[in-house]
C-alpha cells in the first residue's frame, strides 16, 4: 500500500469517526437557540424588574439598524429605543413588574429566530398588557433583538352604568 493510499484511509475513517460527532454537536447548537433565546428574554425581565433599561436593552442588537415599532410609530436605532423606553419608563413605578406568557420561539435558520408572546405590567395603578413579536439575529457575542413590534392591548373602559 503507498501513501496516498494510506492517507485516503486514514481520511475516511476519521471521516466516518467524526460526522456521527459533527451531526451531534449541531443538533445540539440548534437545540440549544431556543434555549439562548429564553434565557435572554428571562435576563430582560429580571433587569426591567429591578428597574434597570441599561441591562434589559443588553439584549438589543447595540446597532443604528435595531427598531422597536408600536402604536408611537417606528423608532430606530439601539440609542434612540434606550432613550425611548427612559422617557415613557422614567421610574420604578412606571416600569412595574414585567412578565411573559404564552411563548413561542422560533428558530428559522442558525443565525435567525423570532418569538411572539403577551407582556403584563403589574403597576400601583393599572396592569398595561398586550402582545410583541420579536426579531433576533444571532452575532458572535449570542442573540439579540433587532426588531420589536409590541402593541398594547386596549385600557378596559370605564362601567358607565348605573
Amino acid at each position: 500500500m503507498n501513501l496516498n493510499s494510506r492517507v485516503i484511509i486514514v481520511i475516511g475513517a476519521l471521516a466516518l469517526i467524526l460526522a456521527p460527532i459533527s451531526k451531534k454537536s449541531v443538533i445540539a447548537s440548534e437545540a440549544s437557540g431556543p434555549a439562548q433565546i429564553r434565557t435572554l428574554l428571562q435576563n430582560q425581565t429580571e433587569a426591567w424588574n429591578r428597574g434597570d433599561i441599561d441591562a434589559f436593552m443588553a439584549g438589543y442588537w447595540k446597532s443604528d439598524e435595531t427598531a422597536f415599532v408600536g402604536a408611537g410609530g417606528i423608532t430606530r436605532g439601539w440609542q434612540s429605543v434606550l432613550e425611548r423606553y427612559k422617557k415613557n419608563y422614567p421610574d420604578r413605578q412606571a416600569m412595574g413588574q414585567l412578565t411573559f406568557s404564552a411563548l413561542e420561539i422560533h428558530v428559522v435558520c442558525p443565525d435567525a429566530a423570532f418569538a411572539i408572546g403577551q407582556f403584563q405590567l403589574e403597576r400601583e395603578s393599572d396592569k398595561p398588557a398586550g402582545i410583541f413579536t420579536l426579531n433576533f439575529r444571532k452575532f458572535p457575542e449570542g442573540w439579540r433583538i433587532v426588531a420589536d413590534h409590541t402593541t398594547a392591548f386596549a385600557a378596559p373602559s370605564a362601567s358607565t352604568s348605573h
